[in-house]
């Protein structure tokens, strides 16, 4: 009975984490590309740890060269000097450093192509990763856009359904505002119909008689004569030609 309610457990625990990967696959990817960091640092850590192993057979393969160089060097001069009982066994040491050197070299070179693999692997698989993220990444972006078009076309549609119609709010408001511009139209026509426009007429012609004898003192005041001045006191002026008696003398 408790494994039952354990598997049921789970399972809910299943559906709501899917649940929300569904609702929210940024946060998804988000967590993707920290795993990859985690697996890649982990990697990288194995990896110095190789490397850290070639570096020792490297150095142990120099010191094995250094070591055979010394012997056969010693063992060619006892054997000149005429040591051949020291010479034989310099000669026996130098046989088990080259077996060592030659072992040691071959797993240095098993280790250095082991280590170019894991590394090669390591950017293959970073690559590949990268390219599925961004490839994620992609389809959300033209996911996101598809479900933002998707509904602002059932907006639309739902306003063209709405809107439009005989009796609807606008055609309401239409009418109301119409029958409130008719009646205030009205109401300013009613009061302009009773304004005595005589004494308006009067005060203007008032007004422009008050402006033409002020202007009139002002030229006589300052010596100004205007065209229209000095035309009309040019025909006051001028005498009438005199008009002779009787028929014209003829040269």
């Amino acid at each position: 009975m408790f494994q039952r309610l354990v598997t049921l457990f789970r399972g809910f625990l299943g559906l709501f984490i899917s649940g929300l990967e569904q609702s929210n696959p940024r946060a998804l990817i988000e967590a993707e590309k920290e795993n990859l960091r985690r697996q890649i640092a982990r990697f990288n850590d194995n990896l110095a740890n190789h490397a850290g192993f070639v570096e020792r057979l490297l150095r142990q393969v120099k010191n094995l060269e250094q070591k055979e160089r010394e012997l056969t060097a010693r063992t060619a001069a006892n054997l000149k000097a005429g040591n051949r009982g020291v010479a034989g066994q310099l000669a026996m040491e130098l046989q088990t450093i080259k077996g060592e050197l030659e072992e040691n070299r071959q797993q240095l070179g098993m280790a250095e192509e082991t280590y170019q693999k894991l590394v090669k692997s390591r950017d293959v698989s970073v690559r590949e990763a990268h390219t599925k993220i961004e490839k994620l990444r992609r389809l959300l972006t033209e996911t996101e856009m598809a479900e933002a078009q998707a509904e602002l076309q059932e907006m639309a549609a739902g306003m063209v359904s709405q809107i439009g119609g005989a009796g609807d709010t606008i055609n309401r408001a239409e009418q109301y505002l119409e029958e409130r511009r008719d009646k205030a139209a009205g109401r300013s026509r009613v009061a302009s119909s009773g304004v005595d426009t005589s004494q308006v007429e009067l005060k203007e012609a008032e007004q422009e008689a008050l402006a033409s004898q002020a202007l009139a003192e002002f030229e006589a005041a300052y010596g100004f004569s205007t065209p229209q001045a000095e035309s009309t006191e040019g025909a006051a002026a001028a005498p009438p030609p005199e008009k002779e008696l009787g028929p014209a003398t003829q040269g």
